[in-house]
């Protein structure tokens, strides 16, 4: 395999590599049947796969630190042996799910949008919205409201 690709410690079960090679990039990976395959992929979607390797990277990390290093009790075993692994397509999904929502939220007037974060994100209550904003309880109530109906409309349409 030629052209640059990240050189990192892998998780055992990481089903593909990805490499860049001329400005082009691409993915390889086995099927069920262990028949690889090598699909030339674009920017974006090497992006978020390069994304996956560091989370799992970071998890690997995580995981030679200190759970590997703990004592093994029924708690951590149970913990272990009912942690079901995503699949590529599911975080694949989940990312695909979160750029929508993020870009509908950008899509939101900018008062709207500043209250939704601040609500959502920040995790302030309306009085405390109001506070800051120098209004009463309602109107910021209201406009959150019609934020997230705004939102379910939207992320509705790529359901469809």
């Amino acid at each position: 395999m030629e052209g640059n690709h990240p050189k990192r410690r892998k998780d055992k079960y990481n089903p593909y590599t990805i490499y860049e090679k001329d400005g082009h990039y691409y993915i390889l990976f086995k099927d069920g049947q262990a028949v690889p395959y090598k699909l030339e992929i674009n920017k974006r979607l090497y992006d978020i796969f390069d994304s996956f390797e560091l989370d799992d990277l970071a998890y690997l990390n995580e995981l030679d630190r200190h759970i590997e290093q703990s004592e093994v009790w029924e708690s951590t075993l149970n913990t272990r042996a009912f942690h079901k692994v995503e699949g590529i397509e599911e975080i694949v999904f989940k990312k695909i799910q979160i750029e929508r929502l993020h870009r509908a939220i950008k899509s939101l007037p900018e008062i709207q949008r500043r209250r939704v974060w601040m609500y959502y994100f920040e995790n302030m209550t309306y009085e405390q919205i109001a506070k800051k904003e120098g209004c009463t309880k309602m109107p910021v109530k209201r406009s959150i409201e019609i934020a997230i109906e705004h939102l379910k409309k939207e992320l509705k349409k790529f359901k469809n």
